[in-house]
């Protein structure tokens, strides 16, 4: 069997990368876009909740409170 010439190899290895590339980029444009990414860092709430009112601690052996 006769080597090919470079020429057709080389065209041939340009044909291959531009199909993968046209397939990569045909796949990305028609994946839907992802929501907006969620940030460490978001602004506040609009209304802030409101927090539980504070409680006394209770101390070890005062009002049924177990010892650790």
């Amino acid at each position: 069997m006769n080597p090919l010439p470079d020429r057709t190899v080389i065209l041939g290895m340009l044909i291959t990368l531009g199909l993968v590339f046209a397939l990569v980029f045909w796949f990305v444009r028609l994946a839907p876009s992802p929501g907006p990414a969620l940030q460490w860092r978001d602004s506040a709430p609009l209304a802030p909740k409101s927090a539980p009112a504070p409680q006394k601690p209770l101390l070890p052996g005062q009002n049924s409170a177990e010892l650790i």
